[in-house]
């Protein structure tokens, strides 16, 4: 059996705030973290695809972007890169949004597969859900159910709606595109296999196509901070005011990434960082404090697992230094 939690759902959800330190506090803390991490080369390049390796091992951007709109950065937080699974989240809360959460969590699934994020053992096993939307398998079958007609409309309605979380419109970089659609053999694969047990929505080449594209979207570390925020506070955009989705939809998209933001170590981030995040194997990392703020990063020298080592070791000490995780406290008296 399962728990039916929908018993408790009338029940209203009581959130209570609570502010960042001042903006000069948090700015002198970006700075100390570059300067703390800046000389580390541990990591490599990705070589899923050969223009990820091309990437500049030096480039390490910082950002930070409260709910009150203010922004707060160091480094190299303008750099361009490819947002790659970092994408995944914000794909999931258009979709919620439009199809509603229970339709997705039914067809896709919600819980963490403990396996690599390429792969296809969770959807042929998995006995709690056909996979998560944070990870490939369940990436592509939540684009599959994207509205319209035809590759194009379809694609034109995610990056608006990516483009909405970001405050502007976001580019493709048709290079990587053209790189990752080289080695997309066995995303096809996963599409293929969704397919047959009735997981992936029509085409299987056409999700992953659009799948593709979403994750060759030129962002810089304060894109992924500012997309963050939106979920940060509610679904409610802190720069261009726009509600961008529901406050439930914003709240089940940062359950998903902490149960799977952060591929199979998710477990160990959430002891060692304590809030919501999504990596991706372009360098990039969004980490997002309910309430609070969002943290965009950027180093393309990732560990095993696919997660940037800056940016992972960045975000852990900020979580301390800003009192941001979400799991710690102190005695009451």
């Amino acid at each position: 059996m399962k728990i039916a939690y929908d018993r408790v759902a009338a029940t209203p959800r009581t959130v209570v705030p609570a502010a960042l330190p001042s903006g000069e506090s948090v700015t002198s803390f970006l700075t100390q973290v570059h300067e703390e991490f800046a000389a580390d080369d541990d990591g490599e390049l990705s070589t899923v695809a050969p223009a990820l390796g091309r990437a500049d091992p030096a480039h390490f951007g910082l950002a930070v972007l409260g709910v009150d709109g203010q922004l707060h950065e160091h480094g190299d937080s303008r750099v361009t890169f490819t947002i790659q699974s970092v994408v995944k989240p914000f794909t999931y809360a258009l979709l919620a949004e439009e199809l509603g959460v229970d339709l997705l969590r039914e067809r896709v699934g919600v819980n963490a597969t403990g396996l690599p994020f390429h792969s296809a053992q969770a959807v042929e096993v998995g006995i709690a859900g056909p996979t998560n939307p944070l990870v490939n398998a369940g990436a592509i079958a939540t684009v599959s159910h994207i509205p319209g007609e035809g590759v194009e409309e379809r694609w034109r309605w995610v990056r608006d709606g990516l483009s909405r979380f970001a405050g502007r419109d976001l580019g493709l970089d048709e290079e990587t595109l053209d790189s990752e659609r080289e080695v997309s053999h066995r995303n096809l694969a996963l599409a293929h296999l969704m397919r047959s047990f009735g997981t992936v929505e029509g085409d299987p080449d056409d999700a992953v196509e659009i799948y593709t594209r979403t994750c060759a979207l030129e962002v810089t570390a304060a894109d992924l901070a500012v997309m963050g925020a939106v979920l940060a506070d509610g679904g409610h955009h802190p720069v261009t005011g726009e509600r961008v989705v529901s406050e439930e939809v914003a709240r089940v998209t940062l359950a998903l990434m902490l149960v799977a933001g952060m591929y199979e170590s998710s477990g160990e981030w959430l002891i060692d960082v304590g809030m919501p995040a999504k990596s991706g194997i372009g360098g990039g990392i969004v980490t997002v404090s309910p309430g609070r703020c969002a943290l965009g990063t950027y180093s393309p020298l990732l560990d095993g697992t696919g997660n940037s080592v800056r940016g992972a070791l960045s975000a852990a000490m900020l979580s301390r230094s800003l009192g941001l995780d979400l799991l710690a406290s102190e005695p009451y008296a």
